[in-house]
C-alpha cells in the first residue's frame, strides 16, 4: 500500500480488492493504513459468524413448530422466547455488534435512554457495518442479542419501555 501516494486520488478501487484479498489471504481482520489525510480502516469477520448463519436460520423453524404441540407446558418458555412489550427489531440480515471495536463500550446497555436518532448497535453485512438507529424513544430495558450474533430480517434486537 506504499504506493497509493499516486496522484491525489482519494479511493484506489483496485488496491482496496488487493488488500482484502490479502487480508483474507493471511486470516487478518482487521487492517488500519494512514497515509497524509486519507485514511483506510477495513474490517472482516471471522469464518465463525459464516457457519453460525445456518445455525441461526434452522434454529426458529423448530421454536416455530414446538410451542404448537406443546402447548399447556411449553407456555412459559414460548413466552421467553418471544419477546413480551415493544422491540427493536433488525432492519437486516447480518451479523450483531453492540460496539464499534472490541475495545469500546457498548452503544446502549440495560437501562439506557434512547431517542429515535440513538445508535443502538452495527450490523454487518457483506463486510460492511451498517448503524442502526432506534427509531423510538424509550429506555432499553433488554438486550435480546450477543456480540457477533447472527440475525435475520425482523429478528428483536433489544426490548424497551417507551
Amino acid at each position: 500500500m506504499s504506493k497509493s501516494s499516486s496522484g491525489n486520488q482519494s479511493f484506489d478501487l483496485e488496491k482496496l480488492k488487493e488488500l482484502i484479498e490479502m487480508m483474507e489471504d493471511h486470516g487478518v481482520t482487521e487492517v488500519n493504513l494512514r497515509n497524509g489525510d486519507e485514511q483506510w480502516r477495513l474490517r472482516r469477520g471471522p469464518a465463525e459468524v459464516v457457519q453460525m448463519v445456518p445455525q441461526q436460520v434452522s434454529a426458529p423453524p423448530p421454536a416455530a413448530a414446538a410451542p404448537a404441540p406443546v402447548a399447556p407446558a411449553g407456555g412459559e418458555p414460548a413466552a421467553a422466547a418471544a419477546p413480551e412489550g415493544p422491540v427493536i427489531t433488525a432492519p437486516t440480515v447480518g451479523t450483531f455488534y453492540s460496539s464499534p471495536t472490541p475495545d469500546d463500550p457498548p452503544f446502549v446497555k440495560q437501562g439506557a435512554k434512547v431517542s429515535s436518532d440513538t445508535t443502538v448497535c452495527l450490523i454487518e453485512a457483506m463486510k460492511v457495518f451498517n448503524p442502526i438507529e432506534a427509531e423510538v424513544s424509550g429506555t432499553i430495558t433488554e438486550v435480546l442479542v450477543k456480540d457477533g450474533d447472527a440475525v435475520e430480517f425482523g429478528q428483536p434486537l433489544f426490548r424497551y419501555q417507551p
